[in-house]
């Protein structure tokens, strides 16, 4: 019952018209009734369930091209949420190294470190009773059918929460990128969070600018498997090609082109300043009325322009290649400004469109190619600036230019004016994409009649959602007998989050716990029997031609149907193309008895037109599907090679934590037992034998002279009383206590690591108040470093 499903789902989904606008067009040109209209609906129908499911008897050439196409986008989506994990653990290590390259690192914390540093790959398995898998179930059904409570968390999470939930959102519950519901929905929600961010806008031009969760959430959804494979097929030849010119200096700026000049003359001059006629140093103004430093820059600006303007033209050109998701974001922006602000010009509207598409999605990948995976190593200095500069220039197009910052960019305003009105015609004709709401309602339903929608997501993935649901859940849904509140109370009190070796990857069923399971989707659609009866014979009738010699009654036209099922039951070496056959023949049978075939015949037959207009697309889908499939091959091993890149980054960071381990280890230990700290492969590590220092006794009075202790909020008559334990269990770690004479218990307990003081000066905290006394930070570090590497551990 599924040819038309596996024709249709081949196509290019984001550039080819819904199956209800076929249907419209074919009635209105009068080629179709009312009822065979409607069969297109149901048609919509198939197209909408599971493409796993069809044409898993027919193995032509279509077929296979299929199946690979569908195996590489399940491969594309898993190894994107691989490297999005990757690049998170990075970027944290990149921050905490940073804090504590200049000081001794801290055993526990080289423990915990290091744990960012074992295998990625997460293990299959779970912990979860079958109670709480019902209930996370229905949660993330919940969650996933009805993206609004997504959106609003986007508007309530912090900025230090995002990567988390991007992480669950982008590439768990809306993980399958390439699957029609899914994406819709995901789609769904981000209309929803934009429409939200206009409304409390205040200025204009504040949209869409600021670094908030849902630009960064905006910027992640570009970087998905679409995205990923259209930068690549329109920006990787030409920034390939740039960054192989490594000599090619297309610097405008005068300040750096007077150096240049400069460096050349006392080159010319063997070195001696003294022989170099004009001076090291010069204003801006000055650099750029240098008659040298025209010259030089003259046809570097020429140069320049010709390879921006033919990176746009590849962009302009590139219109019905562009992600339809990314179209309808677009689509999204245009709307929502006209509706806020009605009365604003059609080139302000674009500068916000522009915003997005350039901004978050186009220059990125143009400066940092490599992040990209658009270039296989980082382009050297002169093309990097290169890049930089067409990146500004494409944005100067797209947004308002200014040139107050840099005036030196005002020499390229006449391609900027040039081409402000195509790009503004671009920008617009990316908004041109019709809707999916139709198509999400019919996916909507489907899915309920589904039984085996399987969510595969990890325990912290879990807890974490259910952590900031928790937390918002009073904003979410404050009526306490939403659908949201009653499964929250199911669910229980939010656990806390695993280790990194228990935190288990879980195939989570995803039902709904509020509606009816549909068993019956032609009545829930009020689709008649007839209109279902004649899809699934075309189908069936379809994958049997498809399965058929290409020879004889197959080839001849009009197609004898009967004949043809009546050849697939006389086949003996195929029994499952002989039942279908039978099956063919039966709704043939049932279909005549319904009177929808009872006047038709041979030479007029509306059911063998249909299947012979979708049999006459089967060579160009097959040659889509190759291209496709060509295509993500190309995206797929791209992605794999940046997972190699990321893990050498790992390795480079293992190895510098093994250096530093062997330097603030046991003095005694041997070089083997410290390395043997980091788990590798899956080994396990050895426990850091470590030796207490302390505690040591500090008087207040002499933490106040070192000018530790700021502030004193003992009265002055107890002050002689108060003094001060600090012991350091490991390297890099300490705890202070606060003490007072005559009582067992002391005052207060504070555990201190290095790092996390560091990080307070980076993030410019001075003091840290603990009630009795106030704490100067710098001191308090300078104090901690200078006591206590005076001993050994």
């Amino acid at each position: 019952m599924a040819a038309a499903t596996a024709l249709s789902a081949a196509q290019a989904r984001s550039q080819q018209p819904t199956m209800a606008e076929l249907a419209a067009r074919r009635v209105s040109s009068g080629t179709r009734s009312n009822r065979q209209s409607k069969r297109y609906s149901v048609t919509a129908l198939y197209v909408s369930m599971s493409t796993a499911d069809h044409d898993v008897d027919v193995d032509d050439a279509l077929a296979r091209a299929q199946k690979r196409l569908r195996d590489l986008k399940a491969k594309i989506s898993a190894q994107s949420k691989k490297n999005f994990l990757l690049e998170r653990d990075v970027r944290y290590l990149d921050s905490r190294i940073a804090l504590l390259i200049q000081n001794k690192i801290a055993l526990e914390e080289q423990v915990e470190v290091t744990s960012r540093l074992d295998e990625s790959d997460l293990q299959d398995g779970t912990i979860l009773d079958h109670r709480k898998v019902d209930s996370y179930g229905s949660l993330f059904f919940l969650l996933q059918t009805e993206p609004r409570y997504i959106a609003t968390l986007c508007r309530l999470i912090s900025i230090a929460e995002i990567d988390s939930f991007l992480q669950t959102v982008m590439f768990t519950i809306y993980g399958n990128q390439y699957e029609q519901r899914e994406e819709h929905l995901l789609l769904t929600m981000f209309q929803s969070v934009l429409a939200s961010q206009f409304e409390s806008a205040n200025e204009f031009s504040s949209l869409l600018r600021a670094n908030t969760p849902v630009s960064r959430m905006m910027t992640t959804y570009t970087r998905r498997g679409p995205g990923q494979s259209y930068l690549k097929s329109v920006l990787s030849e030409q920034i390939n090609d740039l960054s192989s010119h490594l000599d090619l200096d297309l610097e405008i700026n005068p300040l750096k082109a007077y150096e240049q000049v400069y460096a050349d003359a006392l080159k010319r001059a063997n070195g001696n300043a003294d022989l170099v006629d004009m001076p090291k140093s010069v204003s801006a103004e000055d650099a750029a009325a240098n008659a040298e430093v025209l010259e030089t820059i003259r046809p570097r600006l020429s140069t320049l322009l010709t390879v921006a303007n033919s990176v746009l033209s590849k962009i302009i050109d590139s219109l019905d290649s562009v992600p339809y998701g990314i179209r309808w974001i677009c689509k999204q922006i245009r709307s929502l400004t006209r509706r806020k602000y009605p009365g604003t010009e059609d080139s302000a509207v674009c500068t916000l469109i522009g915003a997005f598409f350039f901004l978050r999605f186009i220059n990125p990948a143009i400066v940092t190619p490599h992040s990209y995976m658009l270039v296989d190593s980082l382009p050297a200095d002169n093309p990097r600036r290169t890049l930089t500069l067409i990146a500004k220039m494409l944005q100067g197009v797209a947004n308002k230019s200014a040139y107050s910052k840099e005036p030196y960019m005002a020499s390229v305003s006449a391609f900027v004016d040039g081409n402000k009105v195509r790009m503004n015609k671009f920008l617009n004709d990316l908004c041109d994409v019709p809707d999916f709401y139709e198509t999400l309602e019919l996916d909507q339903y489907v899915a309920l009649s589904k039984k085996d929608i399987i969510l595969s997501i990890t325990i912290n993935e879990i807890y974490s959602m259910h952590t900031l649901l928790e937390q918002h859940v009073s904003t979410l849904a404050p009526d306490k007998s939403s659908h949201l509140s009653v499964i929250l109370r199911d669910v229980g009190p939010t656990p806390a989050l695993l280790p990194r070796s228990e935190n288990f990857t879980v195939q989570l069923p995803l039902f709904s716990r509020f509606e009816a399971q549909i068993e019956d989707l032609g009545a829930a659609l009020d689709i008649t029997q007839a209109d279902v009866l004649f899809v699934e014979t075309k189908s069936l009738l379809i994958q049997i031609i498809r399965s058929l010699p290409s020879s004889g009654l197959v080839s001849a036209r009009p197609l004898d149907l009967h004949s043809i099922a009546s050849l697939a039951v006389a086949t003996t070496k195929d029994p499952v193309l002989a039942k279908k056959g039978i099956r063919a023949l039966g709704l043939l049978k049932e279909l005549k008895g319904q009177n929808n075939l009872q006047e038709m015949t041979i030479d007029s037959n509306p059911l063998a037109e249909e299947i012979e207009e979708e049999l006459a697309q089967l060579g160009s889908i097959r040659e889509k599907v190759l291209g496709e499939v060509q295509s993500l091959e190309l995206v797929l091993r791209t992605i794999k090679d940046h997972n190699e890149y990321l893990h050498s980054q790992l390795e480079t960071y293992k190895s510098y934590l093994r250096n530093v381990r062997i330097q603030s280890g046991p003095k005694k230990s041997s070089v083997n037992d410290r390395v043997g700290l980091v788990a590798i492969h899956g080994k396990g590590r050895k426990e850091p034998k470590t030796q207490c220092l302390g505690p040591y006794k500090y008087s207040q009075q002499a933490l106040q002279k070192e000018g530790i202790i700021t502030v004193c909020n003992v009265p002055q008559n107890r002050v002689n009383n108060l003094y001060f334990y600090i012991s350091s269990p490991t390297p890099g770690t300490f705890v202070v206590s606060l003490n007072y004479k005559g009582r067992i218990r002391g005052l207060l307990e504070l555990n201190l690591k290095l790092d996390d003081l560091l990080e307070m000066i980076g993030n410019d905290v001075e003091v840290l108040d603990l009630e009795y006394v106030v704490v100067n930070v710098p001191g308090m570090l300078e104090f901690l470093q200078r006591q206590f590497s005076r001993r050994r551990w």
